[in-house]
Order: C-alpha cells, then sequence, then structure tokens
C-alpha cells in the first residue's frame, strides 16, 4: 500500500505528463527515488463529467513507477483508440485514477475470483485482455460473468476461460485525484 504522499505524487505526476503532451504546460522530468523507482504494473483511467475519457496501462512489472505512470497517463489521453485524442482545453475536466497492479495469481475456477477484490488477465496466443477490479463492481457482475467479459475484451469467446485460455487474477490499488481538475 502507497502512502498519501505517494498516491497524489503519482496523481500529481500523471496529470503533468498530460498536460506537457497536450501543450499546456511544459514537460516536468521527475528524480527517480521512492515510489517512482519501485517496479510496478499499472493502468492510468481517465474519465470526462463521469464518464470514461481513457485507459491504458502496463501488466508486468518491468520497469519503475516513475516511467509507467506518466507514459500510460499520456497514452490513456492520446492512443486510447475508444477515443479521440484529448485536447489542452479538456484538461482541467479529467479526472484521474490510478490503480497500481499486484502480482498475477493462476485463476483455475470462478471460484478463484472474489469481484470487487481481483482484476483478471485472460490470454490465448496473441489475444490478451484486461478488467480492472473496479469494472465487474460498476457493471454488478458476478464471477462467470467477469470472466465472459475478460475473454471477450480480449477478442475471445465468453466461455474461453473454461476452454484453454490462461487466466490470472490480480489485486490493485486504485486511488484517484476525486473530481475533475483536483
Amino acid at each position: 500500500m502507497t502512502s498519501a504522499h505517494d498516491r497524489q505524487l503519482l496523481l500529481q505526476l500523471a496529470r503533468e505528463a498530460i498536460a506537457a503532451h497536450v501543450g499546456a504546460a511544459p514537460a516536468h522530468v521527475p528524480g527517480a527515488a521512492g515510489v517512482l523507482a519501485q517496479p510496478g504494473g499499472a493502468f492510468v483511467t481517465l474519465h470526462k463529467d463521469g464518464d470514461l475519457r481513457g485507459c491504458i496501462g502496463h501488466i508486468e512489472p518491468t520497469e519503475p513507477l516513475g516511467r509507467v505512470v506518466p507514459r500510460c497517463a499520456v497514452a490513456a489521453a492520446s492512443t486510447d483508440p475508444r477515443f479521440p485524442p484529448m485536447a489542452a482545453d479538456e484538461l482541467d475536466a479529467i479526472d484521474i485514477e490510478i490503480s497500481l497492479l499486484g502480482p498475477l495469481e493462476p485463476v483455475t475456477d470462478a471460484a478463484d475470483v472474489i469481484v470487487g477484490r481481483h482484476g483478471l488477465v485472460v490470454e490465448r496466443g496473441w489475444q490478451r485482455g484486461l478488467l480492472l477490479p473496479q469494472v465487474a463492481t460498476e457493471w454488478g457482475w458476478d464471477a462467470d460473468a467477469f470472466l465472459a467479459h475478460t475473454c471477450q475484451k480480449a477478442g475471445l469467446p465468453r466461455d474461453a476461460w473454461q476452454k484453454g485460455a490462461k487466466v490470472w487474477r490480480f489485486e490493485a490499488e486504485v486511488f484517484g485525484e476525486g473530481g475533475p481538475g483536483k
């Protein structure tokens, strides 16, 4: 679990990276100490007026959070294929949420998945899909529905998790700014 200071630092880093990308502020290069030096997987989710505006992440803990978070923030604002790139005039209207991912653990049965606690990764061949823990809660899914939707996100049949696809669960520490522009 990260401290309140570390969470605020990561949120600030994400916002500054987006601001620099859209030309609203100069780029800021943080030092690589403390939480910023820790390797980790993370997702950055952007909301505008309560609606999803972008979400991009990095699953494996192969790089320090000080590089992962700003890169994912910029990608969520500019390359999420579901949305057009964010413009500078949207910056004050977005709310940033960060999900720091815990280690992946194999799943063999729906009973291994606790809705609201676990996120899921499904993979078969080159197809891979991930849904964060908060998604199942937001949609009111049970574990079976959560598994089916994660398969669907990977471009696989909804029952692929029962037919040879690899499935992992993870926990995530989720925190956000709490309101647009904050």
